[in-house]
């Protein structure tokens, strides 16, 4: 059982950067892996990035590749979305979500908790 609430969302220049946090409440967060999705308006929710408990195993999108990081800190109860070199086609509502296990995945029916969204809009 774990709650998330994501922020850090807003407006950037294209080529701009911008971090999202995720904060997670109850005991067992390291427990867990640790994902980001997002939704554009019209399009499936699609996956970004994930870690694993221990935080040294990463699995990112190709579309993200090179330009966004992920990483936790597990004391803190907290995941990150470092997103650099930001396009327009990154605009969406980004999603932290948990998965009760020791391994990333990339599709959305594999994680158990969502948190409500937070926007990002990079503008060109």
């Amino acid at each position: 059982q774990v709650h998330l609430v994501e922020s850090g969302g807003g407006l950037v220049q294209a080529g701009g950067s911008l971090r999202l946090s995720c904060a997670a409440s109850g005991r067992s967060f390291r427990l867990y892996t640790m994902g980001w999705f997002r939704q554009a308006p019209g399009k499936e929710r699609e996956f970004v990035a994930a870690i694993i408990w221990s935080g040294n195993m990463f699995d990112y999108a190709d579309s993200v590749k090179g330009r966004f990081t992920i990483s936790r800190d597990n004391p803190g109860n907290t995941v990150y979305l470092q997103m650099n070199s930001l396009k327009p086609e990154d605009t969406a509502v980004y999603y932290c979500t948990a998965r009760r296990g020791t391994s990333p995945a990339r599709t959305e029916n594999e994680y158990d908790y969502w948190g409500q969204g937070t926007q990002v809009t990079v503008s060109s």
